[in-house]
């Protein structure tokens, strides 16, 4: 499986443009997944030397991706058929629908070959690992609730 993966909130905790501290498991459980056989490609928002500070990081910790910021590592980006679309299998992302799940669950919904839903935490009882609190909306608090 081809599996995209974000940094900032995902990998390590929201520090941009510095780097976090590393999210309990995260580096763990990619380098689990690298050994199943699965292509792990960074894809972040990150570019120049801060992309080049975040490789280097996770190469520090053993964690080396198949592809950054493209779906393989010889990709040609100035093509006229180039896309940054990647064509990835699965998108772990602390931005996604429903938020980031705490890694030993996604790391066990991809071996199970089960997606996730939305509203996973509802489903296994855990916590957000990603939960702020909820900003109330302009209604709620017009109303004072």
């Amino acid at each position: 499986m081809i599996i995209a993966v974000d940094f900032d909130g995902t990998i390590v905790r929201h520090r941009y443009p510095e780097i976090g501290e590393e999210i309990p498991f995260a580096t763990t459980t990619l380098k689990m997944l690298q050994r199943e056989q699965h292509r792990l490609i960074l894809w972040t928002v990150r570019e120049g030397k801060l992309l080049d500070e975040a490789v280097a990081w996770c190469r520090e910790r053993g964690l080396e991706f198949y592809a950054v910021n493209r779906d393989f590592p010889e990709e040609d980006m100035s093509g006229s058929g180039f896309s940054r679309k990647l064509k990835a299998d699965l998108f772990i992302d602390d931005r996604s629908f429903g938020g980031l799940p705490d890694w030993g669950l996604i790391y066990h919904r991809i071996k199970e070959g089960k997606a996730l839903t939305a509203d996973w935490h509802l489903i296994a009882g855990v916590e957000r690992i990603d939960a702020e609190p909820e900003r109330k909306g302009f209604f709620a608090r017009l109303r004072g609730k």
